[in-house]
């Protein structure tokens, strides 16, 4: 009887603490762009050295100015393999909205 009623006490428990974390919100560190709109437009993009690709079917995936901290941040070009029967679209800072939205970089076919 004793084990029964420390079972029902600890499902009590169980459900009262799902019930209250249920509602908890997971927010983004400060400065995170999670795609709102940036007032301050971008910066021309940086001039980057491309090369030549290590290995056969390897494409650039372009530097871009990112969102983070509160300011524009340069994250440099770098080769990675390629998908067959898809192109890489880069990432491109678009305006509207008051301000400047990133549309991040994609593969289409």
């Amino acid at each position: 009887m004793r084990s029964l009623r420390g079972l029902s006490a600890g499902a009590g428990i169980m459900l009262l603490a799902g019930a209250l974390l249920g509602g908890c919100v997971v927010v983004p560190a400060r400065g995170y762009y999670a795609g709102p709109v940036v007032t301050v437009a971008p910066p021309a993009p940086q001039v980057e050295v491309i090369g030549v690709a290590p290995y056969p079917g390897y494409v650039w995936f372009g530097g871009y100015w990112n969102w983070a901290g509160g300011r524009h941040v340069w994250v440099p070009g770098y080769w990675g393999p390629g998908r067959p029967g898809y192109h890489w679209v880069p990432h491109a800072w678009v305006p509207g909205g008051g301000g400047w939205r990133l549309a991040p970089g994609h593969w289409a076919r």
